[in-house]
C-alpha cells in the first residue's frame, strides 16, 4: 500500500479487499471494511451465492456500504440498497436481528463488481487521544500521528522502535495504543515529562527517556523522528543533520517528518527515501518521509 494512501482522500472509503490482513482499528482514515466472501458481476449473483451461508444459531444482519464518488452508472439510490439487503438476507439460513447481530454482513458495488462479507465499522480509536493533558499548537495531530505509526510499523510482531525526538508524545500515544514495541526520548526534560504524563493518562505504559539521540546505545527496527523546529526543543541545520546521522546508526529503517526540505540532509546521512508524502494541518505542511 502505498504511503499517500495512509493520507489521501482516496483511502477515506470502505476497503474491499487487500493484499494485507489489516486491522481496520489501526486506520484513522478508513471506515469501514468487508471482508470479502463472495463476489458477482450482479446482485443477483450475491443473492444466488448467500443461500448456501448456514448460521444455525447466530443472528445476522446485512448493510448495503455505500462508497463515496462512484460513476453515475455505478451508484445505487436508498430503495434499490434496501431491497437488496432484504434479497440476501432472505437467502441467508439464520434468523436476522436489526439491533444486535451476532455476524454483520456487508454488501458493496465497486468497478463493475459487486462483493459481500463479514463487515467492520472502524471504532476511531484514536479520536479518544485528541485532548491530552499534555500539548502544543504545533504537534502532530492524532490523526496523523497514527497514520505515521502505521507506516513505521505495519505489523507490530518482534518489531522494536524509537521515537528519539519524542516531544509531547504524539506518536507514542497511538503506537503505544494500537501494541507497538516503542521507546521515546526527548532533550527537554520538560517536554519528556510531558509525555509520559499523556502515555499514562490513557493508560498506556511506555518508557521515556531524557536525553538526546547520541546517548542511544541500543539499535532498533525503526526509528520515528518529527524533526525538531518549534520554540519548545528547537534543532538548528546541523544539529538537524547530526540527529539524522544517529538515527541511521541506530534503526535500519527511518520514517522521518519536516517542515522543511531535508531530503540531501537525509541522502548525506546514508538513507534512501522510499516514499514520501505531505500532511496538511490547516495551512501548515509537513514532508513525511520513509527511508532506509
Amino acid at each position: 500500500m502505498e504511503l499517500r494512501a495512509f493520507f489521501g482522500p482516496d483511502a477515506s472509503g470502505p476497503i474491499l479487499k487487500s493484499s494485507i490482513d489489516l486491522d481496520l482499528n489501526r486506520s484513522p482514515f478508513i471506515r469501514e471494511k468487508i471482508d470479502v466472501k463472495l463476489e458477482g458481476e450482479t446482485p443477483a449473483d450475491i443473492i444466488k451465492q448467500a443461500g448456501g451461508i448456514h448460521l444455525g444459531d447466530e443472528t445476522f444482519k446485512v448493510t448495503f456500504v455505500k462508497i463515496n464518488n462512484l460513476p453515475a452508472n455505478e451508484k445505487v439510490e436508498y430503495k434499490e440498497r434496501k431491497e437488496i439487503e432484504r434479497a440476501i438476507g432472505w437467502e441467508i439460513n439464520g434468523d436476522a436481528d436489526l439491533k444486535n447481530p451476532d455476524r454483520h454482513f456487508g454488501i458493496a458495488a465497486c468497478g463493475g463488481r459487486w462483493y459481500f462479507g463479514e463487515y467492520q465499522k472502524n471504532k476511531r480509536v484514536w479520536t479518544e487521544h485528541i485532548k491530552k493533558p499534555r500539548e502544543y499548537s504545533t504537534a502532530l495531530s492524532a490523526r496523523d500521528a497514527r497514520a505515521i505509526a502505521n507506516i513505521a510499523v505495519p505489523d507490530p510482531a518482534g518489531i522494536r522502535a524509537i521515537d528519539p525526538c519524542c516531544g509531547i508524545g504524539t506518536v507514542l500515544v497511538e503506537a503505544l495504543s494500537m501494541g507497538i514495541q516503542i521507546e521515546g526520548r526527548d532533550i527537554n526534560p520538560l517536554v519528556a515529562d510531558g509525555a509520559r504524563e499523556n502515555i499514562a493518562f490513557f493508560g498506556l505504559e511506555g518508557k521515556v527517556a531524557f536525553g538526546p539521540i547520541a546517548d542511544v546505545k541500543e539499535h532498533y527496527d525503526v526509528a520515528v523522528i518529527d524533526m525538531p523546529y518549534d520554540l519548545c526543543t528547537h534543532a538548528t541545520l546541523a544539529e538537524q543533520q547530526d540527529i539524522l546521522i544517529h538515527a541511521r546508526r541506530i534503526a535500519r529503517k527511518l520514517v522521518v517528518v519536516s517542515v522543511n526540505s531535508i531530503e540531501e540532509m537525509i541522502s548525506q546521512a546514508g538513507f534512501n527515501i522510499q516514499d514520501r508524502c505531505i500532511a496538511k494541518k490547516g495551512t501548515f505542511s509537513r514532508r513525511i518521509l520513509v527511508c532506509n
